[in-house]
């Protein structure tokens, strides 16, 4: 699991949904809950949280990714990969901390995916928890 400590910047609700912006750095992170201020004690503004994401669920981008709806976007530099027959798991150094990874092996080859080279890693806003 990856997990970022940050502080929660807004929160929006619509019925049972909140999305939350967590700000952890420079960085802010968006992620959809079903939970409310009401229904959850812990979504206040400038509360400390933890969000935490499955390896699985980072996105590893090359090059310009700005045309692309993804809002969690972390860019770092490649610090360890570890491959496999079938899984990679790549590691980037980010303003954050380290975020891993795990994709293909084929992703790795065809991205040409290197030691130091820079990317995008990426998470979708349903793919993020928040803990206290």
């Amino acid at each position: 699991m990856n997990i970022l400590e940050g502080h929660i910047d807004s929160i929006k609700v619509n019925g049972d949904l909140s999305i939350v912006k967590v700000r952890v750095g420079s960085a802010v992170f968006s992620t959809i809950l079903i939970d409310t201020p009401e229904t959850a004690p812990y979504l206040f503004v400038d509360n400390k949280v933890k969000i935490i994401f499955k390896e699985t669920e980072v996105i590893l981008g090359v090059g310009d990714m700005s045309g692309i709806s993804l809002r969690n976007k972390m860019k770092g530099k490649v610090s360890h990969i570890e491959s496999d027959t079938l899984l990679s798991k790549v590691s980037i150094d980010t303003e954050m901390g380290t975020i891993t990874s795990i994709i293909t092996s084929n992703a790795v080859k065809q991205l040409q995916i290197v030691q130091d080279m820079e990317l995008t890693a990426m998470v979708k806003t349903n793919e993020l928890m928040l803990s206290k």
